[in-house]
């Protein structure tokens, strides 16, 4: 029998949100690379439990949401809800909106939803006009929210010696901030072949030299934190990039993205499917004690005799003639 465990209700928010409460987290984060079009596509994100195995209760099923970054604006654009299901919001490490979905019980075969129709207003980014101009942080003057991203999390072995020597190597020739991140992106292009494949992370790509674009992706993240530069995961459905942080002669902090699999907009990025999350070292309120490199959907909860736990199916899909 499983128990429920790690339900942060208190920090949760109610459903019957404005847009703008909805949206309002992330509207002040900076962001360097300019804004170029914007595409419009509306999603539904949500969860669907079944009591598949006999009657369950006490259940609570997470999934990540979109949420408002500078590049995306989120808004509810229709609920579908059972009345069964109890859903609340929280924000998690400052990169995911965690959505929780509570039961208390549930009969052989009930399904309850909890179903969301997103519009997702999706900007695509360029590089901007003069990047020489950008420069590397201070470490010992990061902000707080930033900080987290120069340390090692799952996947990204950023302290490893063979990390911090080759990190070294490929940015010694370099003099400028913006130089020395373009050079860990085209060493990551040129020595990683692109390969399908379950993640396996950085350390594993510099030994194969083979891996997805999670491993690129994680490479080059390792490679910009053991040279002091923060850096992160931007993940899409079915895809991620990562982005690095450097300063203006303001000492203004900006976040820039670049897609590992191509040479093409170093410091932007075309993509316009959803931000799902930002970030890659994530302790899920329910599994506090575990770090995951993506916030990951669960269930837990009680069966009851002679039944087993209920089934979860994630609903990210984009709606026909969207997207």
């Amino acid at each position: 029998m499983m128990s429920i465990r790690g339900m942060l209700v208190a920090l949760a928010l109610p459903l019957a949100w404005t847009a703008s409460a909805w949206a309002q987290f992330q509207k002040n984060e900076p962001a360097g690379a300019p804004q170029a079009e914007t595409a419009v596509q509306r999603w539904k994100c949500g969860l669907i439990i079944t009591a598949s195995g006999g009657p369950c209760q006490r259940i609570v099923a997470t999934t990540p949401v979109p949420v408002d970054w500078p590049e995306q604006q989120v808004k509810i654009a229709s609920e579908d809800i059972s009345p069964s299901a109890r859903v609340t919001y929280q924000m998690v490490e400052g990169g995911v909106r965690q959505m929780t979905v509570t039961i208390a019980h549930l009969m052989p075969g009930q399904e309850a939803k909890a179903v969301l129709t997103l519009e997702i207003h999706r900007t695509t980014l360029l590089p901007p006009e003069n990047p020489k101009r950008f420069q590397l942080p201070d470490v010992k003057k990061l902000d707080t929210k930033v900080r987290p991203y120069l340390g090692p999390s799952p996947f990204i072995e950023s302290r490893n010696p063979k990390i911090i020597a080759l990190a070294k190597q490929i940015s010694g020739e370099h003099a400028g901030a913006w130089a020395k991140v373009e050079a860990f992106h085209a060493w990551v292009r040129a020595h990683v072949k692109n390969e399908g494949g379950q993640i396996k992370g950085a350390m594993a790509a510099l030994k194969d030299g083979t891996g997805s674009f999670e491993e690129m992706t994680c490479l080059f993240i390792a490679l910009c934190r053991a040279s002091g530069i923060p850096a992160r995961t931007v993940h899409l459905p079915g895809h991620c990039y990562p982005e690095f942080y450097l300063l203006d002669e303001q000492d203004e902090g900006h976040w820039f993205p670049c897609e590992t699999t191509s040479a093409q907009g170093f410091g932007g990025s075309p993509d316009k499917r959803p931000i799902l999350e930002k970030g890659d070292n994530f302790k899920n309120p329910q599994k506090p004690r575990e770090h995951f490199h993506y916030l990951p959907e669960m269930v837990t909860g009680a069966s009851l005799p002679g039944s087993a736990m209920p089934q979860i199916r994630t609903i990210r899909e984009s709606l026909p003639g969207e997207g």
